[in-house]
Formats: structure tokens, sequence, C-alpha cells
């Protein structure tokens, strides 16, 4: 197998190379399919990544069809995804409710499970921005720095790692975009209205490369949601409060379809328009990509 050559075990940032390098898809065992080359010293060499699918734990629970549609969408793309990465949490939830014991047992779980695969991809940005970030500094060891680095967001791993920031396929509906916060100012996968940025990230650019679509422009683009995590638990009217405000932003500008890039702010949003008997459809981004694409 190219992943156990000793021209790959040099590597410090597998996913610095694959970023930079022309990229192929190639069917193969144990999740080993996508295929790079890249030049060291004259010479050049084919590299393979083990690519796995990690399902959030909230995502299996409450919004299983995200994780569906992600994996019918990356196999349509090309990969050959494992379902093989068997750890159940990331520990976001415990982090964020201060309950550092049980995050850092999570934490072990995650960079585990992570050791053996060189691209993990999730359909959550608060997640990926959790392992990125977080874990490292909970553990500070190796595997955890490993985990780090080949944890992906399903938009970010789509535009940059496969090399599609575009796809071909139809969606002819309004949209309205919403990037949650942990992907925009965490990730940094989006522009920021406090910086002056224009409406940018690779979930923008998959959704405006889709024949027919139009992406409806918002008052406040980057506001949150108002689901925070253990915010939406510890504050549930404010939390409700900022939803109603995000979904009149929504509503005045027409969309028909509200997407988002992280489950956990969807959930919110789509219970707020179930109980208001709102007709806006909610998608996760997977959803819709998958839909467009068939």
């Amino acid at each position: 197998m190219c992943g156990e050559s000793s021209v790959k075990k040099t590597l410090v940032f597998v996913h610095e190379l694959v970023a930079s390098s022309p990229t192929r898809s190639r069917g193969g065992a144990d999740g080993v399919v996508i295929e790079t080359r890249q030049r060291f010293g004259g010479a050049t060499f084919d590299l393979m990544m083990r690519v796995a699918l990690a399902v959030p734990c909230y995502v299996d629970q409450f919004r299983p069809e995200a994780a569906r549609a992600t994996l019918t969408l990356l196999e349509r793309l090309g990969c050959e995804v494992s379902l093989g990465f068997d750890a159940p949490c990331c520990g976001q939830p415990m982090f964020n409710a201060g309950v550092v014991t049980a995050a850092r047992g999570a934490a072990h779980e995650w960079a585990r499970a992570s050791a053996e695969f060189d691209a993990i991809v999730m359909p959550s940005g608060s997640c990926t921005h959790h392992v990125r970030h977080h874990v490292p500094a909970l553990l500070d060891d190796e595997a955890s720095r490993h985990a780090a680095r080949v944890t992906y967001e399903l938009c970010e791993f789509i535009a940059g790692v496969l090399g599609k920031p575009q796809l071909t396929g139809r969606f002819p509906h309004r949209v309205a975009m919403h990037l949650g916060c942990h992907a925009q100012r965490g990730l940094r996968l989006g522009g920021s209205t406090e910086l002056h940025e224009p409406p940018q990230g690779p979930m923008h650019t998959l959704l405006s490369g889709l024949d027919g679509v139009d992406i409806v422009p918002l008052d406040r683009p980057d506001e949150c949601c108002g689901f925070g995590g253990s915010f939406a638990v510890g504050e549930a009217e404010v939390s409700v409060v900022m939803g109603r405000d995000k979904l009149a932003d929504v509503a005045r500008h027409g969309a028909e379809v509200l997407v988002s890039s992280d489950p956990s702010c969807l959930l919110h949003l789509d219970a707020i328009v179930r109980h208001g008997g709102s007709s806006l459809r909610t998608m996760h981004i997977a959803e819709l990509l998958e839909e467009a694409t068939r």
C-alpha cells in the first residue's frame, strides 16, 4: 500500500501536501482512494490517502439524513469512504460544559481512532473546530496533533483536498446560507462582516457553482443563530429569540431554502421553523449538494 511507504512517513503535514498537489480518485481497499502525485528532489512519488467519514453523535441521533447524504456525495465524487472510524464523540459537548475530564477521555478515543487515516471528513464545522483546536490542547501529544491535521469539514475537503470547488449540478431555488460561528470565525471558512469581507469560503463557492441557484443576500449574514451548544440549554429563551431573528432575516429576502454546514445550528433553526408553521425548507449542505448532483 502506498500509504505505508517510507516516503510517506517523512511527511509531517499530509494535508498540506494533498492541498497543493494534483489529485485524482482511484478505488481500492481499506478506504485508500485519494491519490496524489508530488515531487521530492527531482523524483515523483504516488501517495494515497485513507479517507474516513466521522459522523458527529448528534447527527447520528437527530439528523442521520445528513450523514447518509455526506457518504453518498463523497462516493459520487470518486471516494471509497471507510466507515471504520469508531470514536463515538469528539468531546465537544463535555468541553463546552466545562467537564474537562470527560472531554479529555473523548479526545483520547478520537485520537486513537484517527491514527490509521489520512483524512477524516465531518459534516460539521463545530466538531471539526473542536478536534483541530481543542483536542491537541487537551492531550498535547502527537496522536492528537495528527487528529487535528487530518480532520476536515466537508466543504473544505471537497473544494480543497479533492480539488472540486465547482460541482456539476442544478438546484433552481432561492437559498439563504447560514455558516455556523465555529466554521465562520474558528475555521475561517467564510467572510466576516467585521472585517469587511464579502461572502466567500468553500460552502459559498460550492453553492455558487450550481446551475439555477440564487443565493439571497441577508442583512446580517454572519449573525449567530442562537444555538451555541449548551447556551441553548442554559439560556433557552435568548437562544430562541436569536433564532427567530435569523429566520426573520431569511424570510425578508424570500428564501425558499435555508442551508447550513453545521447540523447543530440546523436542528435549532429547523425546530423554530416547524414550531412557527413556516414553509421554509432547511437542508444540510451535504443534503443539498447530494440532491443537486443526482
